[in-house]
C-alpha cells in the first residue's frame, strides 16, 4: 500500500502546460484553461506528490466557499487522486471530519487542511509550505494574498514552498492575468488524454461525447468555457451586479420583518423556488433556493415543507402525509406570500399540497428595471438586493459538471453574470426582451421584486388571507 503512495513521486502522465505546471518551482502557479482540460486533476496530483515526497510537509486546499469545495475537488481528490479511498478500511491516509473533512493525515506525517473562504480562521492562523485554491477566478486578490502569507514553509521540510490554483477563463480586467509574480500555464483540450488519444491526436469516445456538449455553448459560455478565451461578457442584461457587492455570507444576513417565497416552475428546465426575507429597511435577501430539475411539483412542494420545518431528510422520511402537515403548520416558517409562474396545473398541485401562491407579474421590460433599481448601491452604502452565498440547498447533477455553472447555471447566482440581451440588428435596439436562456432564477427574483411593488402597503402582515399557506 505504501509502495503505491510512494509512487506518486514519480507523478501522472501529464501533457502540454499540465506537465510545465508540474515541473515549475517557483512560489505561485496557476493552471488556467476552458473546462474539461484536467486542470484540478493535474493540480491535485501535484500537491497530492509533494506531500508524499516531503516528508512532514503541510499543506491546504481551499476554494471561495467550503460547501462547493466537498462536492468538486474533495471529490476528485478522494477518488481519483489517492490510490485508496480514504473511507476504505486499511487505507494509509487518514481523514478526519467524515463527509465533511477538516484535514488528511499521511503515513509519513504529511498533512493538507480542508477550507472555504467563508470560514478561513484556521487557515489564515497556520503555517503552510504548499496552498492549492480550487477555482481561483471565484476568490479576490486580497483573499489570494492573505493565503499567499502562510506558505512560507517556516517548518523548514521542503526545499520550496509554492502557493498553486487552477482557474476557468475570466474577463480580461481579472487580477490572475496581472499579477506579476503569479506564472500561469494555459492547458487545452487536445493535451487532456481523456478527450485525445495522445499518440494519434484523434477524440476518443469520451473525447466526442464532452466535444459534442462544449460545442453546443453559445455566447460568452463559449468563448470562456470551449475556446479558452479571457473576455468580457456582452450585452449583460443586468450590468449593476457586482459578486463582491451583492453575494454575502450568511452570517451576515440581518433579523427579517417578512419572509417571501417565488417559484419558477420547470421540469427539463429547472425548477426554481426561493424564499426572500426582508429587514427593516425594505432589503430583500435571497437566503434559500432550490435550483432542481426532472422532479414534479408534488415531490417540490414535500422538499419545500420540510427545508421551511427544519427537519433532516431521515425524520422526514418517518412521517406519514398527515404527520408532516402538522409539523409544518406547526414549526415551518412564516412566509408572507408566494407569487409563482401562471403555470396553471403546476399552481394547482402547489395548492392541492397545501401551498397557495399568488400569480405573477410577468412584464419582463418593467420587471427588469425594478431588479436593477433594486441592485442600485444606495446613498448609505448598500443595494436593496442581496444573495446569499451558498443559498442553493443541493446542486442538481444533471446540470453540475467539473465546476457548478460550468455549462448550466446550477442556482440564480450563476445566472446573473450570463443573462444577456440579443445580439444588436442594424437600425434595431436589442434591449427589449433579453435572450430566454439561463433566466430561470431571475424570472423567479422578477416576480419577487415585482409582487413587492404591487403589494398593498410597505409591509404585508401575516394575517392576511393569503398570508399563510
Amino acid at each position: 500500500m505504501l509502495v503505491a503512495i510512494d509512487r506518486a513521486k514519480d507523478g501522472p502522465i501529464l501533457y502540454g502546460q499540465a506537465r510545465e505546471f508540474w515541473r515549475y518551482k517557483g512560489p505561485e502557479a496557476m493552471l488556467s484553461g476552458p473546462y474539461e482540460t484536467g486542470k484540478t486533476y493535474a493540480a491535485l496530483h501535484k500537491l497530492h506528490a509533494l506531500l508524499v515526497k516531503y516528508p512532514g510537509s503541510w499543506s491546504f486546499m481551499m476554494r471561495q466557499t467550503y460547501k462547493s469545495l466537498i462536492n468538486t475537488a474533495i471529490v476528485t481528490y478522494e477518488n481519483k487522486i489517492l490510490p485508496v479511498h480514504p473511507d476504505e478500511p486499511g487505507s494509509p491516509i487518514r481523514k478526519y471530519g467524515g463527509s465533511k473533512p477538516e484535514f488528511y493525515l499521511y503515513p509519513n506525517g504529511s498533512k493538507i487542511m480542508c477550507g472555504g473562504l467563508d470560514n478561513p480562521d484556521r487557515i489564515l492562523s497556520g503555517e503552510f509550505d504548499f496552498g492549492y485554491i480550487n477555482q481561483a477566478e471565484e476568490v479576490s486578490l486580497d483573499a489570494w494574498e492573505k493565503l499567499s502569507t502562510r506558505c512560507t514553509g517556516r517548518s523548514g521540510n521542503t526545499p520550496y514552498t509554492q502557493l498553486m490554483g487552477d482557474c476557468n477563463p475570466g474577463p480580461p480586467t481579472h487580477w490572475i492575468l496581472h499579477r506579476d509574480r503569479l506564472k500561469i500555464f494555459t492547458q487545452l483540450h487536445r493535451y487532456n488524454p481523456n478527450l485525445y488519444d495522445q499518440v494519434t491526436g484523434e477524440l476518443t469516445a469520451q473525447g466526442v461525447r464532452t466535444m459534442d456538449v462544449l460545442d453546443g455553448l453559445t455566447g460568452i459560455r463559449r468563448k470562456r468555457g470551449r475556446d479558452g478565451q479571457w473576455v468580457a461578457a456582452e450585452g449583460v442584461v443586468y450590468e449593476g451586479y457586482d459578486r463582491s457587492i451583492h453575494v454575502i455570507p450568511r452570517d451576515q444576513l440581518p433579523e427579517f420583518r417578512n419572509r417571501y417565497m417565488s417559484i419558477d416552475f420547470g421540469y427539463t428546465n429547472p425548477f426554481v423556488a426561493q424564499w426572500w426575507g426582508e429587514d427593516y429597511d425594505g432589503r430583500l435577501y435571497l437566503y434559500r433556493e432550490i435550483y432542481y430539475t426532472k422532479r414534479t411539483v408534488k415531490v417540490h412542494s414535500d422538499h419545500i415543507k420540510r427545508l421551511e420545518s427544519g427537519v433532516s431528510p431521515a425524520d422526514w422520511s418517518m412521517l406519514s402525509d398527515e404527520s408532516k402537515n402538522n409539523v409544518w403548520h406547526e414549526q415551518g416558517e412564516r412566509i408572507n406570500f408566494r407569487v409563482a409562474d401562471h403555470d396553471a396545473e403546476d399552481r394547482a398541485t402547489l395548492d392541492e399540497n397545501g401551498i397557495g401562491t399568488i400569480p405573477a407579474k410577468k412584464e419582463i421590460s418593467v420587471g427588469i428595471e425594478k431588479v436593477e433599481e433594486r441592485l442600485k448601491v444606495q446613498p448609505d452604502g448598500k443595494p436593496r438586493l442581496y444573495l446569499v452565498e451558498e443559498a442553493c440547498v443541493e446542486y442538481d447533477p444533471v446540470l453540475y459538471r467539473e465546476y457548478p455553472g460550468d455549462l448550466h447555471p446550477c442556482c440564480t447566482e450563476h445566472e446573473f453574470p450570463v443573462y444577456t440581451w440579443p445580439e444588436a440588428k442594424e437600425g434595431k435596439s436589442n434591449k427589449e426582451v433579453p435572450l430566454d436562456l439561463n433566466n430561470h432564477g431571475l424570472d423567479g427574483s422578477r416576480y419577487m421584486v415585482m409582487a413587492l411593488e404591487h403589494a398593498p402597503g410597505p409591509a404585508i402582515s401575516f394575517d392576511l388571507p393569503w398570508g399563510l399557506s
